[in-house]
């Protein structure tokens, strides 16, 4: 998923609370912020277009197959004047449009009422016309426009260059436009954000409820800020060309502007689940008007405990609603998800066995001891390109970016201990470029969705394999290649073993490996200019008053005096966005050794 906003974007229209500016991605943790000898070698893969380096809509490259578009799909729930989102259509809970379902799916047609006011209980709205399940699929390579999106989403679309759909796309446009609910399964980075934005923004915009305060008509649940954000990127061009209006709501930042954004109305709401349940305490909201609900990476919704939350908020939103749900896998309740809220719904992979594998390629790099393994980060940190390091900890990732950057490789920590100006000040100077290495956290690793990232290296290697999974899905993404290396010590070889199995991964093993080791050379490929770190500030002068301070005097100015005394600590390093400068031993650079 790459953010599109161009640099400058303005949309008069749009209330976005939750960050500093359209496409600005935040840093994140857990509940809203807070799971992989030789010369260099030429590296692979085109720089991606878009917002401050973050890549267009899908990344760079188009790739795959793609299937063309459905026959005899049911067109918008309203009938709609020629040009508009979508094409004329009987009006939905219509004797026409009930007739011109399936059999078992007219036995489920719900009558239509009007649009009532907010209440306790969630309404009903009608259901909508929907494909038979055997509805085939014809031609091959179909465009967008031949999948059924609407003409002004495949304009912005192609304003940002992208023509073509990813598989995940092709596969599921043709259903969700009709409004089927659906099951997609995709690899990170297989471009499922457009694949839920494009119906999401059609069918809000082609139905009849107008805006209203407080009642959103379209909502998208994301387990963290930073992917709520960068949904909200790709979501607000379409939203904005279709007339729409979008808002943000996470925890962290006081809630004070996305309530004010609610009250004056949206259409889409990007949301994470805790924050989004407190609003509802507070009756800010109500959930009762939503017609189209999307569940983004719900299986980690799931590794986050956010599963209660996420089912009493689907509770609060109509039955006759349609719903997305994404996930890469089906265990931890997501499957308990799927049957109790997703009616009759289509499945569609491209994660099958027959799927090509991405262009990602595996290292497993055991070194002798701790030393050695500070040496092989430090040099595979020294590239000119994207790369994101992954450890276990925060102090830890906060702790190694700071030595990076003392070293001359500048670097940014993202993890849960970050503020949320820290998180975005982060991530746009990695995005942007500025730096070129960051280093992370597990609960940062879905966060993380900039393209053009050639080397992930798991410093600490990850305790299970979905772990691993997400973390090496950083690399490799839109069709581009990438690498994945895993720093393995003596005592921990088994169990990285063990977790290779269980993530299907074939990884090549290199013993005895050294900084100097042709694999760690190659894997770095060209190395960048050493930078040279900001001195730290120095200390504030002390403050004097205007008469000198007896013996006897208290410190805050007692028996008439000011008691202006200097402060401790007021000075502060300068590093690159942020991290903090280090010390030389012995004249030559060295990180510390750590495990």
């Amino acid at each position: 998923m790459s953010p599109v906003n161009t640099p400058g974007h303005s949309n008069p229209g749009h209330h976005n609370p939750g960050h500093a500016s359209p496409g600005r991605a935040a840093g994140g943790a857990a509940r809203e912020g807070g799971a992989e000898g030789g010369a260099p070698r030429r590296r692979r893969g085109g720089r991606g277009r878009g917002n401050g380096g973050q890549g267009g809509f899908q990344g760079g490259g188009q790739g795959g197959s793609t299937t063309g578009a459905a026959q005899g799909r049911a067109t918008s729930s309203r009938s709609l004047a020629p040009g508009s989102l979508a094409p004329g259509a009987p009006p939905v809970g219509s004797a026409q449009a009930a007739t011109s379902l399936p059999p078992a799916q007219r036995s489920a047609q719900v009558p239509t009422t009007p649009a009532a006011a907010p209440s306790t209980s969630a309404p009903v709205i009608p259901a909508t016309p929907a494909i038979p399940a055997t509805a085939q699929v014809a031609g091959t390579g179909a465009s967008f426009a031949e999948l059924g999106v609407p003409a002004p989403l495949v304009a912005a679309l192609e304003a940002r260059g992208v023509t073509s759909p990813f598989p995940i796309q092709a596969a599921t446009l043709p259903d969700t436009l009709a409004g089927r609910d659906v099951l997609g399964r995709g690899r990170t980075g297989s471009g499922k954000t457009i694949a839920f934005a494009l119906p999401l923004v059609a069918r809000v915009a082609a139905g009849p409820a107008p805006r209203s305060p407080r009642r959103p008509r379209g909502l998208v649940l994301a387990p963290t800020r930073e992917l709520a954000t960068q949904i909200a990127a790709t979501v607000e061009p379409l939203a904005e060309a279709a007339g729409l209006r979008t808002t943000v709501i996470f925890g962290g930042v006081p809630q004070g502007r996305q309530v004010s954004a609610l009250a004056a109305g949206v259409d889409l709401l990007i949301a994470c689940p805790g924050r989004l349940e407190d609003l509802l305490r507070q009756r800010e909201l109500t959930l009762d008007g939503v017609e189209v609900t999307v569940l983004d990476e719900a299986d980690h919704m799931a590794d986050l405990g956010f599963l209660p939350g996420v089912k009493r908020l689907l509770e609060a939103t109509p039955r006759g609603g349609q719903r997305l749900l994404f996930s890469a896998t089906l265990d931890n309740g997501v499957d308990v998800i799927v049957k109790r809220f997703l009616v009759n719904p289509l499945t569609h992979s491209v994660d099958s066995a027959a799927a090509p594998p991405p262009a990602m390629t595996h290292h497993a790099l055991h070194v002798a001891d701790a030393g050695a393994k500070t040496d092989v980060v430090q040099h595979l940190a020294s590239g000119t390109g994207r790369r994101v390091l992954f450890l276990r900890t925060k102090h830890q990732a906060k702790k190694l970016a700071k030595q990076l950057t003392a070293a001359g490789i500048p670097a940014v920590d993202l993890h849960g201990n970050l503020s949320q100006n820290a998180r975005v000040r982060n991530l746009d100077a990695f995005t942007s470029g500025e730096v070129k290495v960051m280093v992370a956290t597990d609960i940062a690793a879905r966060g993380i969705h900039v393209d053009d990232v050639e080397l992930v290296v798991h410093v600490d290697p990850p305790t299970e394999h979905k772990a691993y999974l997400h973390r090496s899905g950083r690399t490799a993404r839109a069709g581009s290649g990438g690498d994945v290396v895993t720093v393995v010590l003596p005592e921990q070889a088994r169990e990285v073993a063990q977790m290779m199995r269980q993530a299907r991964v074939s990884a090549e093993q290199h013993q005895r490996t050294t900084a100097a080791s042709p694999v760690v050379i190659e894997l770095t490929g060209e190395v960048a200019p050493h930078v040279e770190p900001a001195p730290p500030a120095p200390p504030a002068a002390p403050a004097r008053s205007g008469a000198p301070r007896s013996s006897g005097a208290s410190r805050n100015g007692a028996n008439g005096g000011n008691g202006g005394g200097a402060r401790r600590g007021g000075g502060r390093s300068r590093g690159a966005a942020g991290t903090g400068g280090g010390s030389r031993r012995g004249g030559q650079e060295r990180l510390t050794s750590y495990r």
